[in-house]
């Protein structure tokens, strides 16, 4: 595993818990802490994702006389389209993506 070298700011809040981490004995200092919490955001997300990746698999799996209807399709697709127009615009220098 590679370390990288990096400076990097915390709000109080985030860096009051890593340094709960520390003091608890769970990581030897700061940085660990921040790493550790890391990979294990991260592996809650890719288990996260199996499982829904699972359940999609298995509910297309259905006879179609057993879906149900999730409403109008623009309606259905509006909050994945403005994500991808905000993934559009991020090479844009004069777009706001906080919107």
């Amino acid at each position: 595993m590679g370390v990288h070298k990096q400076s990097v700011s915390f709000t109080d809040t985030a860096f009051a818990f890593a340094r709960e981490l520390v003091e608890s004995g769970e990581y030897p200092n700061v940085s660990a802490a921040v790493s550790g919490e890391m990979a294990r955001a991260k592996a809650s997300r890719d288990k996260a994702r199996v499982l829904f990746e699972a359940e999609v698999q298995r509910r297309l799996t259905l006879p179609l006389d057993r879906w149900e209807p999730v409403g109008a399709l623009d309606e259905f697709t509006a909050d994945a389209r403005k994500h991808l127009a905000r993934i559009a615009a991020k090479g844009r220098p004069d777009t706001d993506l906080r919107k």
